[in-house]
């Protein structure tokens, strides 16, 4: 195996033959699944992101509650980018499922180059790559869910093609690479940890040469500082804290599990969902290609950087098994880590496949295996519409019509305390107790405390309350205080295995009208 030369540049060949073909494929599977689902999406934050992203349009200001800033966007470069569509009059469907769409096709490309870096003298290995990414289901679905996912996924890649071309090009390289670091940042916090771990990879792999890498170093940092200080200051302001509420909600929320379930058990639980689809082909590539990489690291330590695509999936899966163990929803919030698995996977195959020609029983296992991988990936495309049409439906059905029920028969100046909070401030923006914390931090050491949070929306003069039972401040549907006045008739929950939002007018004395 030889690896191609040092110098390697996402701008030389700037767009080649083959990217039109990844491009293509990503609109068409997008567009599949979107038009499988009639153009929703899959999550209820999909919905807060909107509601930034026109907000910052309309107003200027960087608030999901109408007159009230607040930092419950995990995204800022995201929400950015929807509120660029909202200031063109763009349908506002067909621009996010545009951007994630591009995302997913440029994470295709970037792979391509990437894996081509990997195994030069293979000729279509850039291709086979760059179709397994954008053939990976979790992949398409992250583009047409709405979210930040896939757009961070192509940064996860961008960041290792700059490192992997550490320290060429001095301090104007290293600006780049600490500019898109940045982006990634802004895309989502993770990307901090993937910038340190690229940066730490360089310095390892490249040490004696410090005359080359510290102009890196130098422009890396002041091109991350630059950009990534109006946010900090952003959030300062808002929330008197360097990140989002988000980040401290969600962990509160998730901390029981945390504390119940061992750690072993957690990592799991987060590696399990990513893993259903093709890719679970690819695991034996994976593993293919770890050995062959480790084994030239002592006759060259450079090749270290070309594990950084591992090193970054176990380190994005075992920091939210450690934080925020919620394999939910497909594994959202591990998913970027399969843009890195994907590449390895199908160069760590090919290898297979070369090595293995040797023998009539290496053809006969390694062919199979990839002949079974590109049959499965086309499968779950196929069957990932499905599923993703599902979850559409879910959250059509539950909260995107519970919320033009409240626009509809509710006063906009009762007060209503709600988890779910995105489709009602896209449809029926008024002003709302945030039971999650996003909007409302102030909740965050109480989270968990349902008499704390009755007490709490009381003296908010809550007057409704939109919850799934589960949602409810003490789990009970019977509570006295609670008098349904809508419930849905959606099916896709209930017959996957979850119930029925409803709303509640709050009869503080207990006493529900008859």
């Amino acid at each position: 195996m030889k690896f191609a030369a040092d110098d390697f540049s996402l701008a030389r060949g700037f767009f080649r033959p083959t990217d039109a073909l990844l491009l293509a494929a990503a609109l068409l599977v997008v567009a599949l699944y979107a038009a499988a689902a009639g153009g929703g999406f899959p999550l209820d934050d999909s919905w807060i992101h909107q509601v930034y992203g026109r907000s910052l349009a309309q107003t200027g200001v960087w608030a999901f509650v109408p007159g009230a800033p607040s930092a419950a966007s995990t995204s800022p470069l995201y929400t950015v980018l929807l509120a660029a569509g909202y200031a063109l009059n763009a349908p506002f469907k067909l621009w996010t499922h545009g951007l994630g769409a591009l995302a997913l096709a440029g994470t295709g490309m970037v792979g391509a180059r990437l894996a081509a870096r990997l195994l030069p003298e293979q000729r279509y290995i850039g291709l086979a790559a760059g179709l397994a990414l954008v053939g990976t289901w979790h992949l398409i679905w992250a583009a047409a869910s709405g979210m930040e996912t896939m757009l961070f996924g192509l940064w996860t890649l961008a960041l290792m093609a700059l490192g992997w071309d550490a320290p060429v090009g001095g301090w104007r390289r290293g600006g780049l690479f600490g500019v898109c670091a940045a982006l990634a940042a802004l895309t989502r916090p993770e990307g901090v940890l993937l910038a340190g771990m690229v940066g730490v990879a360089v310095l390892a792999a490249r040490l004696p040469d410090w005359r080359r890498w510290l102009p890196w170093a130098l422009g890396a940092g002041l091109g991350f500082g630059v950009c990534i200080t109006p946010y900090l200051i952003l959030n300062l302001h808002l929330t008197g804290g360097l990140l989002p509420n988000t980040a401290a909600a969600k962990q509160a929320e998730y901390a029981p599990i945390a504390a119940l379930l061992p750690y072993p058990r957690r990592l799991w639980e987060m590696f399990k969902p990513i893993f259903a689809g093709g890719q679970i082909l690819l695991l034996p590539g994976v593993v293919y290609f770890i050995v062959r990489t480790a084994r030239r690291l002592r006759a060259d330590w450079e090749k270290l950087l070309f594990l950084l695509p591992v090193g970054w999936a176990l380190a994005l899966v075992a920091l939210y098994a450690a934080r925020l163990p919620a394999p939910y929803q497909h594994g959202r919030y591990v998913i970027p880590a399969l843009p890195a698995l994907v590449l390895v996977g199908v160069v760590g195959t090919a290898w297979m496949l070369r090595e293995s020609r040797r023998t009539l029983a290496g053809r006969v296992v390694s062919r199979s295996l990839a002949a079974a991988s590109a049959l499965a990936f086309v499968y779950f495309v196929l069957a990932g519409a499905g599923i993703y049409s599902r979850d559409v439906q879910i959250i059509d059905e539950e909260m995107v019509t519970t919320a033009q029920w409240i626009q509809s028969h509710l006063p906009p100046e009762d007060r209503l305390a709600v988890h779910d909070i995105g489709a009602v401030g896209y449809f029926a923006p008024r002003p709302i107790l945030d039971l999650a914390g996003l909007v409302n931090p102030e909740v965050i050491p109480f989270i968990r405390d349902g008499d704390a949070l009755w007490q709490w929306m009381q003296a908010n003069d809550a007057r409704y309350l939109m919850a799934f039972p589960d949602q409810i401040p003490g789990q009970n549907p019977d509570d006295p205080r609670l008098c349904r006045v809508f419930v849905t008739a959606g099916k896709a929950a209930p017959l996957a295995g979850g119930a029925n939002m409803a709303v509640y007018a709050l009869a503080w004395d207990g006493l529900c009208p008859d």
